[in-house]
This record gives C-alpha cells, sequence and structure tokens, in this order.
C-alpha cells in the first residue's frame, strides 16, 4: 500500500488533523522519519504523538504558528536539527474562513494569505538548504483554487497562489534535482466536513461523480506517491483529488 521510503527525513506542516495526519501517518508507516508541525498542544497533537511513537521512528511534533516567519524560523532550526537534513516537505497548514467579499476585512484577507500561501513559501524557501540537491516538495492546495468559490475569495486566491507558486517553483528549482508539485483536494471527510449542513453535503454528494465525499487517506496516498522515486520524472504538476467534481 505504501512506497518504500525508509531512511527519508520529511517536514510536514498543519500534519495533527485531517489530511496532513493522514500524510504524516502514512509517510512514518513508509519508513520516513516526520518533523510534525502543528500550531497549538491539543489532544490531536497527543494522539498523533502517540500513533507515531508506535510505528518505531525516531518523529518529533513541533510547536510553531507558521503565520509568524520567526516560528517558522524554529520549526526549520528544530527539523535541520533533529533530522540532520531534507528529502521531502508537504505544506499542508491551511485556514479558511467565509466571508462576503464586499464586507472582507484586511484583516481576514492578510491572515488567510499568511497561513495558505506566505507560509507555503517561507517554509520551502527555508528548508532549501536542508534540501540540498535533492529532494520532493509537495503543496496541498484546493479545488477552490481551480474553480473559485464565493464567500472564499481570499481563500481562493491563496490557493490559486499556491498553483503558481508550485509551477515556477519547479522550474526554478528543478535543476537542483528537486521536485515540486501540488495536490488538489475536493471536499473530504475531514473535521470541517463533519459540520457540514445536510442539505450542503447531499449537494455535493450530488455533484461528484464517484457519488461520495473523499477520505483524508486517499490524497495522502497521492503525497506519498509524489513523495517516492515512483515519481521521480513528475514536477510541476497539479493533482485533482476530488472524485470527479
Amino acid at each position: 500500500m505504501f512506497p518504500d521510503l525508509a531512511g527519508r527525513r520529511a517536514l510536514v506542516t498543519g500534519g495533527t488533523r485531517g489530511i496532513g495526519r493522514s500524510v504524516v501517518l502514512g509517510l512514518a508507516q513508509a519508513g520516513a522519519t516526520v518533523v510534525v508541525g502543528h500550531q497549538r498542544q491539543t489532544e490531536d497533537a497527543e494522539s498523533l504523538r502517540r500513533e507515531l511513537k508506535d510505528t518505531g521512528g525516531d518523529h518529533l511534533l513541533v510547536q510553531a504558528d507558521v503565520a509568524d516567519p520567526a516560528q517558522i524560523g524554529e520549526l526549520l532550526e528544530a527539523t535541520g536539527t533533529h533530522l540532520g537534513g531534507l528529502d521531502i516537505v508537504v505544506n499542508s497548514v491551511g485556514t479558511i474562513s467565509h466571508v462576503p467579499y464586499a464586507q472582507l476585512p484586511l484583516e481576514a484577507w492578510t491572515q488567510v494569505l499568511a497561513t495558505n500561501l506566505t507560509a507555503t513559501h517561507l517554509v520551502t524557501q527555508g528548508a532549501l538548504a536542508l534540501l540540498g540537491d535533492s529532494g520532493s516538495v509537495i503543496n496541498i492546495g484546493s479545488g477552490a483554487g481551480l474553480v473559485g468559490v464565493p464567500l472564499r475569495a481570499h481563500y481562493t486566491a491563496a490557493k490559486t497562489g499556491l498553483i503558481g507558486l508550485t509551477r515556477s517553483l519547479s522550474k526554478e528549482l528543478g535543476g537542483r534535482g528537486i521536485r515540486v508539485n501540488l495536490v488538489s483536494p475536493g471536499v473530504i471527510e475531514t473535521d470541517q466536513a463533519a459540520g457540514m449542513p445536510d442539505a450542503a453535503r447531499a449537494a455535493y454528494t450530488n455533484r461528484i461523480p464517484l457519488g461520495r465525499l473523499g477520505e483524508a487517506h486517499e490524497v495522502a496516498a497521492v503525497v506519498l506517491f509524489l513523495a517516492s522515486d515512483v515519481s521521480s520524472y513528475v514536477n510541476g504538476a497539479t493533482f485533482t483529488v476530488d472524485g470527479g467534481i
């Protein structure tokens, strides 16, 4: 089920919940040693720490708010100290809010772009020294970035920005042997989806050709493919994992 990632070193931001958590566990089960960045100490973080311990690897959780550049620096420093280098970077952290564009305050715009786009830039840029002359960077986008969603202009702008960032970096860093790709999930069964009204869930389900919402592990499987040598000639691509919506 999992590619062989034995000996690989990975950094995952936003790794304690949802898609990020499935990515972390998938990487660990495939043999990678993982540093997990997370915003706050919660039961999600503690339970992940326990699950990672069961994999037998020397994994590390680091509390860091990636909306703060200084804390990104601390996360990268801790990663370098713990792992000595990196082979895989997964930028999974994200935040969302729903605000009519006419009432969208600058503070909300800035916060969402800082977390969803600027943090990916800063983590990736800071990780270059740890990646050296090879590696795989995987950015987690959103279907919203491909089609646009009402009440989420700031979120959509950030996720669309990830597409451009991914494509530019794939060309600039490819000569160093660093591949950069993007995974664009559709509607996935996460904590956020669990609170979705029945009418909204039915509307999405009716639009998805496969007739259901996706599972986090189905997105993680594509991330693991991109992290492994199986995808050694895949660079600058956007993979939609959305059931065909």
